[in-house]
């Protein structure tokens, strides 16, 4: 029970702040250019995977600025989800051994 309070806490800790993340787009934003050896015609595109389909989006200038804070966004998003899954998998482990215990001490 002294480790599964703890680790409740973090997980709840982690969904706040999973519920303040802000819009979001999964891929990366790259400057490519028409032509490469002059580097001339320079264009924004942003690459993703959604649903299992491989995708790019031409992206005007103007919008770069807000493309990068919803990638980053969603860097978050996935960062935040994974250490939710890590303690919970550990709390299920802690749950577990402490029922065996429980068990062991009532048989």
């Amino acid at each position: 029970m002294k480790k599964i309070k703890p680790i409740e806490k973090k997980i709840a800790k982690l969904l706040e702040k999973i519920a303040s993340v802000g819009p979001m787009r999964p891929g990366s934003i790259s400057k490519q250019y028409r032509d490469r050896e002059n580097r001339r015609g320079a264009y924004y595109q942003l690459s993703y995977t959604h649903k299992m389909r491989s995708r790019t989006e031409h992206v005007w200038p103007e919008h770069v600025t807000a493309l990068r804070k919803e990638v980053a966004e969603h860097k978050k998003f996935k960062r935040l989800a994974q250490e939710v899954v890590d303690l919970s998998i550990e709390l299920s482990k802690e749950k577990i051994a402490q029922l065996r215990d429980q068990a062991d001490e009532s048989g």
